[in-house]
């Protein structure tokens, strides 16, 4: 998928506005007022390492903790997608021993595929049979709206020269295209998919490419997940610690395979 062909759906907002257009204070996160995010958010493209790794917390324990949308969940991840391709983000960023390899912009995709998937149609209708609609929960429904940006900036990273990178922006894209606007891309996305998340050294990537390809119809024979499912429960490699202590890929909010 070529980034023009990204780009068709939508243009971002310039990030600057999305931080002093945004009522934070008006907003929550896991921990009360929003009032401060702007300004963390500001320094995810700083020149120290360390402050870029702080402000990538700040998205991971504060505003989308343990995989919960908040109000100012849609706003954050708004000016994410606005700075995805911001020369800084292919910085590197802060690594735990079983983190994946990749820079910043891996990690950012990562986390907005991880908010993507809250607002997919799976977990929409697991969350109505306990009785939870998305139309009762506006951060819902405010992701929800707003799919489109998001693909056009993840999207255009399907291409990116580094391989971490377009496998995050590839598993970023497969809850986006529930959307019915965005849809139609499912037949570009596919080839890969299958290609590139089906081939990968990750076995979450590998298993999140036969679950998107069944359930777009599409063929996901010659594939293999994780062989063995107890295995992840001893793992010492292919892990990411996410901030409720779960080791987890980036982006991957579905149950483990145990």
């Amino acid at each position: 998928m070529t980034s023009e062909a990204a780009f068709e759906c939508a243009d971002l907002p310039d990030p600057g506005a999305v931080l002093a257009g945004t009522d934070w204070a008006s907003l929550e996160h896991a921990y009360g007022t929003a009032a401060g995010t702007p300004m963390i958010l500001s320094t995810l493209l700083d020149d120290d390492q360390q402050v870029r790794s702080q402000a990538l917390d700040h998205l991971h324990f504060a505003v989308h903790h343990q995989n919960t949308l908040y109000s100012a969940t849609a706003p954050a991840a708004l000016y994410v997608a606005a700075v995805l391709t911001d020369p800084q983000t292919t910085a590197p960023v802060d690594k735990k021993p079983h983190d994946f390899p990749g820079p910043l912009r891996m990690e950012l995709l990562g986390w907005l595929g991880s908010v993507a998937h809250e607002a997919d149609d799976k977990t929409q209708a697991i969350s109505r049979r306990h009785g939870f609609a998305a139309e009762d929960y506006p951060p819902i429904l405010q992701v929800r709206q707003i799919r489109p940006l998001f693909f056009a900036a993840v999207s255009a990273c399907n291409d990116d020269p580094d391989l971490h990178v377009r496998e995050a922006a590839i598993a970023a894209c497969i809850p986006l295209l529930d959307d019915p606007q965005l849809r139609h891309h499912r037949a570009e996305l596919t080839p890969l998919v299958r290609k590139v998340l089906g081939a990968s050294t990750l076995w979450q990537y590998r298993e999140r490419a036969i679950d998107a390809l069944t359930a777009w119809g599409e063929d996901s024979a010659g594939l293999v997940g994780q062989r063995d499912a107890f295995a992840v429960c001893d793992a010492q490699v292919d892990a990411t610690p996410w901030s409720d202590g779960s080791s987890w890929a980036p982006g991957d909010t579905s149950d483990p395979p145990f």
